[in-house]
């Protein structure tokens, strides 16, 4: 029963940070924005908050500060994803090569300011995780079920699904939400009837920016006690998500906990005494999730239904 508990807790970890970032690529890209961009994204998000995280941690503690990080980081990725936004939208660039500039700025920017502001001219930011719920009180104490999701938790894990919700509210039970999906499907369709396009592709790369600088300090909080610039790829394996999970909310949650398990197998694997057991190279555990995304791409994407418009440049001219 513990090892039990132990998976399910570590799939969360994984899971959670997949879920929120693939749901912001679903918002991006069902307006029509192709948005590979979510790894420097999360970058960009995790490395300010973490920023925020280190300089007020002396004077504050717990989940208020968690609270103020996550918000920090959701501007932070707003304001990154404009960039995307603007060439994507206003300048008509090529949506891939927009987004794999902001990957590659993002590590370079992150590095480059922690070494100059930070005494130790290190590009690691060192934090204190007070962040950690024991148990959840009442829910924590229910049998079987507390154990695996209420104790040794963080209040990310519920913002996830509280943002799967609501997405799935936005995308579905909305005008908004009719608009965003029109305009990834026949924008002039959308034009036609007084949608302006620009401005809800403007708003599904911000939803998605938001969500995606989330991502990035919900991955690093609960894995590690210091930031480095890197998430792990897991922006790229938020795509995987997206595009396995058809740009659908339900699908996109099976998705996030499907990749999230594969990662807590090759991240966990010596806490688990029948694959610590195994003669199997750790390299070969930490491969799985890469090597699984490759082997589900390959099955899936002949059957994947994106929108006919994401990726391409809108043309009020064109009919």
């Amino acid at each position: 029963m513990d090892i039990l508990a132990f998976l399910i807790q570590q799939t969360m970890f994984f899971s959670i940070p997949l879920l929120v970032v693939a749901l912001g690529g679903m918002f991006s890209e069902r307006s029509g924005v192709v948005n590979i961009a979510l790894e420097g994204i999360m970058i960009m998000g995790a490395f300010v908050s973490m920023m925020a995280i280190s300089v007020l941690q002396d004077t504050m503690q717990g989940q208020g500060l968690l609270l103020i990080a996550l918000s920090v980081a959701a501007l932070a990725g707003m304001a990154f994803s404009l960039l995307h936004a603007y060439a994507s939208i206003n300048m008509k660039a090529d949506q891939v090569i927009s987004g794999t500039a902001l990957n590659m700025f993002a590590p370079a920017f992150a590095i480059f300011v922690a070494r100059t502001v930070q005494e130790t001219h290190t590009k690691d930011i060192n934090f204190t995780n007070t962040f950690r719920i024991e148990s959840v009180p009442v829910l924590g104490k229910i049998p079987v079920i507390g154990p695996w999701l209420f104790q040794n938790a963080y209040i990310t894990t519920y913002i996830g699904i509280a943002i799967l919700i609501i997405s799935a509210i936005l995308l579905y039970k909305t005008k908004f939400g009719l608009r965003l999906r029109a305009c990834g499907e026949h924008p002039q369709a959308a034009d036609s009837v007084g949608v302006n396009v620009y401005k809800i592709r403007y708003a599904g790369v911000l939803i998605s920016g938001a969500l995606a600088g989330i991502g990035g300090l919900i991955f690093v909080i609960p894995t590690s006690t210091n930031f480095s610039a890197t998430v792990s790829g897991y922006g790229f394996l938020a795509l995987a998500v997206l595009i396995f999970g058809q740009w659908k909310p339900k699908r996109i949650l099976f998705a996030a906990f499907f990749f999230g398990f594969m990662k807590t197998i090759s991240a966990a694997y010596s806490g688990i005494p029948a694959l610590k057991d195994l003669d199997i190279s750790s390299g070969i555990y930490k491969m799985i999730p890469y090597i699984i995304t490759l082997f589900v791409l390959a099955i899936s994407s002949k059957n994947s239904q994106s929108p006919k418009a994401a990726g391409i440049p809108y043309d009020v001219g064109k009919r």
